[in-house]
């Protein structure tokens, strides 16, 4: 079965500190960037101002109930996807949380695989479908193996380059700004100041050879040419 992974912006939602950082350190293996929230209002700020593809959310959470972050979800039309997490396994617990606005549901304990696996499949629906496979310039990336080939020839990359990568052949020669770049390969503690974009665009020319592929546009931001 193919397993067609790409990066995404997630936020974890769960009141307990050691979980809420093992869901993250789990996801972010996967090459996800993850904000966390341990409050119903803390993840409502969160949702406001940033674009996130999934939300991981524990149902009791102290503030704001995850019910009620759901609910709220739904009213401003958010884009995102909930996975609502719960130690209630009863099926009325379940239909109660789907019928809230939630688009799946997992019951406490769970595997972090699976969890890792819901996320993925919630992740698709949320954006439209990126073709297996995304090729441009001679560039080949594969998200599946998680491999890059240019004009055939391998490209080692780290999680960052890999998933910025992705995210400019995506965009289809159209310009990616440095902002938009952030916000899908980062999480919400990097400083926009401190040029991790610029520096990972730099590693990736590097790695990529010539003839030069990825484009600077002044004050705008940067396309596979």
């Amino acid at each position: 079965m193919e397993d067609l992974r790409c990066a995404m912006r997630v936020l974890v939602v769960e009141d307990e500190p050691m979980l809420a950082d093992a869901i993250a350190e789990w996801l972010r293996e996967e090459t996800h960037a993850v904000d966390l929230a341990h409050d119903g209002e803390a993840a409502l700020e969160r949702i406001a101002v940033n674009d996130y593809d999934v939300v991981v959310l524990d149902r009791d959470l102290p503030r704001v109930h995850g019910d009620e972050v759901c609910r709220e979800m739904v009213a401003s039309e958010c884009d995102a996807r909930v996975l609502m997490l719960t130690a209630a396994a009863q099926l009325d617990d379940r239909v109660t949380g789907l019928s809230m606005g939630a688009d799946d549901y997992l019951t406490k304990p769970f595997a972090f695989p699976e969890l890792a696996a819901r996320v993925l499949a919630l992740g698709r629906r949320s954006r439209p479908a990126a073709p297996p496979v995304l090729r441009r310039a001679g560039i080949t990336l594969d998200p599946a193996r998680r491999e890059v080939f240019r004009n055939g020839r391998f490209v080692p990359l780290s999680k960052k380059e890999f998933a910025v990568l992705a995210e400019l052949l995506r965009a289809g020669g159209n310009v990616v700004s440095a902002e938009q770049l952030l916000e899908k390969a980062w999480d919400e503690n990097a400083d926009p100041f401190t040029g991790a974009v610029r520096l990972t665009i730099l590693k990736l020319r590097r790695k990529l050879a010539d003839p030069p592929v990825v484009e600077t546009v002044a004050g705008v931001g940067y396309r596979i040419a």
